[in-house]
């Protein structure tokens, strides 16, 4: 015979797993709407873009760059509006040279569950391949929290710190295959 105790970890064991699944989801989500080009089907436009980013968003967030090379490279925005312009700066005509090539990879995952809140931490790996043809690579530690708004989980702190940043030869991705999403139709 199962006793109560018994049923409530069980509940409670499966409520987690529930809960970091979503966040897990959250944040590939997040990922792939930042990828550039943004391969969503169904997304009309950078803003569009902006607009589905924004949803996994708390209003009270915070989207903060920390540590010596990102607190000047990304600072801190706090709010739905600060949020926003952080990433409208990022895409379209304003940037010089365009951004042809983002992808973001993620490892070491650490997803913490405590009631409606949690915290997950990952490294990130990203290439970034500009329209002057120079590149980098880049990798930070991320270290977010969420919170559940009601049956919904959001984000309420993206801190990305920078590992490394390490610019590549220039020429390096020029051999790509005809079938690239580098290659305009």
């Amino acid at each position: 015979m199962t006793s109560d105790k018994t049923i409530a970890d069980l509940t409670r064991r499966v409520r987690i797993l529930e809960a970091e699944a979503e966040i897990r989801r959250i944040q590939a989500r997040y990922m792939f709407l930042c990828d550039t080009p943004c391969p969503e089907f169904g997304v009309r436009d950078d803003e569009h873009r902006i607009e589905l980013i924004m949803e996994l968003y708390a209003d009270d967030a915070v989207w903060e760059g920390v540590g010596e090379y990102y607190d000047n490279q990304f600072g801190r925005a706090e709010g739905a509006d600060a949020i926003r312009a952080h990433f409208q700066s990022f895409w379209g005509e304003k940037q010089d040279p365009a951004l042809l090539l983002n992808a973001h990879y993620l490892t070491s995952e650490q997803i913490r569950v405590d009631g409606d809140e949690a915290t997950g931490q990952w490294i990130h790996m990203q290439p970034w391949l500009f329209s002057n043809g120079k590149s980098l690579l880049r990798s930070s530690r991320l270290n977010n929290a969420f919170r559940k708004d009601g049956e919904t989980w959001k984000i309420t702190r993206t801190r990305t710190e920078n590992v490394f940043v390490a610019p590549l030869s220039t020429g390096w991705a020029s051999d790509y295959p005809s079938a690239s999403v580098l290659m305009k139709p």
